[in-house]
């Protein structure tokens, strides 16, 4: 069969550029998280990225969005802010967030350059793979060699078992005499 280039043919949901999940997560990583100085990818809150298409050749994006913790107060500036940054994505028709609960949100999720930036605005992280043995959800208040992020010191104690958000502890460095903060295991 030979076709007139002259003739247009109808539209395809196949003609439109398919989105791919590579410019999704883009758009994400800069998106800032409210609480932390990384983005929400850095932070591990993105658990899934699923694109549908349809038939006007854009896709319905769906995005399983994992808290930090039940409750959280930002959850819903970061469901607004995916919507708004997706939406605007070429060969978006609508995106759909889902919060999840299951697998529950760790700090072995935050990502190395993640961790480093955190560093850098002094909150330090424990290390992955430092849960308790056993798979208890209790958090350790008291820590032993947290690393201070000013000056790499591990003479440090714990000040204040709770700091600005539920997910932190403050500790002071006796060594620079600097007050850091340090994410807990929850």
């Amino acid at each position: 069969m030979v076709t007139d280039p002259r003739v247009p043919r109808p539209r395809s949901r196949y003609d439109a550029p398919m989105i791919t999940t590579a410019q999704v997560e883009r758009a994400l990583a800069t998106i800032p998280d409210p609480e932390m100085p990384i983005s929400i990818t850095e932070l591990g809150i993105i658990d899934g990225i699923d694109l549908e298409p349809t038939a006007s050749g854009a896709a319905i994006v769906r995005i399983a969005l994992l808290p930090t913790f039940v409750g959280c107060p930002a959850l819903d500036m970061i469901e607004r802010q995916i919507v708004e940054k997706v939406t605007r994505l070429d060969g978006v028709e609508r995106v759909e967030v889902r919060v999840i609960y299951d697998p529950p949100w760790t700090v072995d999720r935050i990502s190395e350059s993640g961790r480093a930036s955190l560093r850098e605005h002094g909150v330090t992280v424990p290390s992955p793979g430092d849960a308790p043995a056993g798979g208890s959800t209790l958090v350790k208040l008291r820590t032993s060699a947290v690393p201070c992020p000013f000056c790499g010191s591990t003479e440090i104690h714990l000040d204040s078992a709770f700091g600005p958000t539920r997910c932190r502890s403050i500790h002071y460095c006796d060594a620079c005499r600097n007050t850091f903060e340090h994410l807990k295991r929850v």
